[in-house]
């Protein structure tokens, strides 16, 4: 639970990265969800190779916006650590529809085959949505159009 808040910390105080969306998301309207990846033991480098290499732009390909990632410090609880990030969308609709494009993806389905060649990458996946609460400072959801 402690990183949940430490999360929230973090992407209350940031602006989100730059989107290949073509349209901007209302940062006040927008369902947010908050992923926790529990590596499985040793996997953690290459989990996070992964999203850094495939699965963001797969993401974004599939209309969800990437608003921050995070790797916990390793504790006592979790000596590799967990990748802790955050997607925004417009509503749980379009959250659904674009989860089920990326795992229908051709190319996810190659990329996640190859990087689990030695094994499963993953533990276990928490997940809570979340809306932007009244009081937060904003948050920067724009596509990075020029």
């Amino acid at each position: 639970m402690r990183s949940i808040f430490f999360a929230f910390l973090a992407l209350a105080a940031i602006a989100a990265p730059a989107s290949a969306q073509d349209t901007a998301l209302d940062p006040r309207a927008a369902l947010y969800e908050l992923r926790i990846y529990h590596a499985q033991p040793g996997k953690l480098d290459a989990l996070n190779a992964r999203f850094r290499e495939h699965t963001l732009g797969l993401f974004e390909k599939h209309g969800m916006r990437n608003v921050a990632y995070w790797i916990e410090q390793p504790n006592e609880a979790s000596p590799d650590g967990k990748v802790i990030y955050v997607l925004a969308f417009p509503g749980r609709k379009a959250r659904e529809a674009s989860w089920q494009a990326f795992v229908a993806d051709l190319e996810w389905q190659k990329v996640a085959a190859e990087s689990e060649a030695d094994g499963k990458l993953i533990a276990r996946i928490e997940s809570t949505f979340m809306s932007l609460a009244d009081y937060s400072p904003p948050i920067d959801l724009a596509d990075g159009a020029e």
